[in-house]
């Protein structure tokens, strides 16, 4: 299989959306974001760039970070009424690293770009909603796979070098453009950037900003 990882967008506008998978208040953005994207339909191109939360995290998660994630998941679910699965704090030696759910991210991307931002509302829905460990490549096969991508497929992109280096080129470019919380979009026209939004907001405050950024 020949792996390409496209980078150049391909329309003057563009929405960067900056995330992770196991971004609690990603989970919350959810349907923010599904509304974002059917205001801008063919207008724009949507670009996700995988932020990196916690990739790398090697230790298990203790009595003490539960707590705190558990404080956060009910924040979320309150102020968005997004489903949790909160059978999550019953696992024991849980490691919350987030670098292999990004990564499989980045493969759908090489794969199938225009099923990116589905397939990574799949992974948080498994996650936060169903309960899944979304940091077993076994169960991110298994989520691809409505969307193409047979279990070799995956594991051919998932393992490959170059998804490993373009998910870890996503890390940096979110580094580098300051971007330090989750969800942000930023919005492309031309070498022209504008802030939406860094952190949570619901679609009713940002309506009025993306449809003056399409006509504008």
């Amino acid at each position: 299989m020949s792996i390409s990882v496209p980078t150049a967008p391909s329309m003057p506008r563009q929405v960067l959306y900056f995330a992770d998978p196991m971004c609690s208040w990603c989970w919350g953005f959810a349907p923010v974001l599904a509304a974002i994207r059917s205001t801008v339909g063919d207008m724009a191109d949507m670009r996700l760039i995988v932020g990196g939360l916690r990739a790398g995290e090697s230790r298990p998660m203790n009595a003490r970070a539960k707590a705190v994630i558990r404080h956060h998941w009910e924040a979320v679910q309150a102020e968005t009424g997004q489903p949790f699965s909160f059978g999550f704090f019953d696992r024991e030696g849980f490691v919350y690293d987030t670098e292999p759910a990004g990564r499989a991210v980045v493969a759908m991307r090489c794969f199938a770009p225009e099923a990116t931002l589905d397939y990574f509302a799949a992974v948080q829905r498994a996650f936060y909603a169903d309960g899944q460990d979304v940091t077993d490549a076994a169960v991110l096969a298994a989520l691809a796979r409505p969307f193409g991508m047979d279990a070799e497929a995956f594991s051919i992109l998932f393992t490959a070098a170059e998804i490993r280096d373009a998910t870890h080129a996503d890390f940096a470019t979110t580094a580098a453009a300051g971007v330090s919380g989750f969800p942000t979009v930023v919005l492309r026209s031309g070498s022209h950037f504008d802030l939406l939004t860094a952190g949570y907001r619901p679609f009713t405050e940002l309506e009025p900003a993306v449809r003056a950024w399409l006509n504008g």
